[in-house]
C-alpha cells in the first residue's frame, strides 16, 4: 500500500464564510475536510486534503490585527490523469464559476480556471510540474 506523504507547503486563506465555503470545496472540487477548529461560529483553524496529496489551510476572516483580505487566493491543483473532464463538470454542477474552459496549454497540461463563492481562483491541471533529481 502506497501512503501519500504530508505535504510540505500549506497554502492558507481566510474566508467571509468559512464553514460554508469548505462545503463548498468538498462538494464542487472534491476536497476532504480532515480538520476543524470551530468556536462560536468562528473556524480558527481547518485543513482540506486533496485526496491525490497536498491540501489547503482556511480559517474565519476576525479581526486579529492581521491584514488578510478574502477572495485574493489562488492556487493551482494537479488533477490526476484522466480526471480532468469529470472534474471540470463536477464543479461546473455544483455551482463554481468557470473563470476559463477546459484547454490545453502550450506545456501540454490540460487545465481550466474556476472561482468560488469567495472570490478566490483555482487552476486545476494535469501538469504535475517540473521533474525532480532524486536527493
Amino acid at each position: 500500500m502506497t501512503t501519500t506523504p504530508p505535504p510540505g507547503v500549506w497554502p492558507t486563506f481566510r474566508a467571509r464564510d468559512a464553514r460554508g465555503l469548505m462545503a463548498f470545496l468538498v462538494t464542487a472540487f472534491g476536497f476532504e475536510e480532515t480538520v476543524c477548529h470551530e468556536q462560536d461560529g468562528v473556524v480558527h483553524h481547518a485543513e482540506l486534503a486533496w485526496p491525490p496529496g497536498g491540501g489547503v489551510m482556511l480559517g474565519s476572516v476576525r479581526d486579529d490585527g492581521k491584514a488578510i483580505t478574502t477572495g485574493g487566493f489562488s492556487c493551482y491543483v494537479v488533477v490526476p490523469d484522466g480526471q480532468i473532464e469529470a472534474l471540470a463538470e463536477r464543479a461546473r454542477g455544483a455551482g463554481a464559476v468557470i473563470s476559463t474552459e477546459l484547454h490545453v496549454t502550450d506545456y501540454g497540461s490540460t487545465d481550466f480556471e474556476a472561482r468560488d463563492p469567495e472570490g478566490n481562483t483555482w487552476y486545476f491541471g494535469t501538469y504535475p510540474g517540473a521533474h525532480r533529481a532524486a536527493s
